[in-house]
């Protein structure tokens, strides 16, 4: 697994545990609350840009076989 797709999969699964840690709290303390949202903004901002240069590696893997 490549480090980019290893950070994808981490990411994936950061945002996996801070669902849960909502999912969990009886009464959020806020001020932890406001981290870990800020901490999932940064992962899906990380996460959307890798998922469009995977994108574009798709694409280029197409045009490839379409000129074959």
């Amino acid at each position: 697994m490549t480090k980019e797709n290893n950070n994808l999969t981490n990411n994936l699964k950061k945002l996996s545990e801070i669902a849960q840690w909502f999912e969990e709290c009886e009464e959020i303390d806020l001020e932890e609350g406001l981290k870990k949202v800020k901490n999932a903004t940064k992962l899906i901002k990380e996460s959307k840009e890798r998922l469009k240069e995977i994108e574009n590696e798709f694409e280029e893997v197409k045009k490839e076989l379409d000129e074959e």
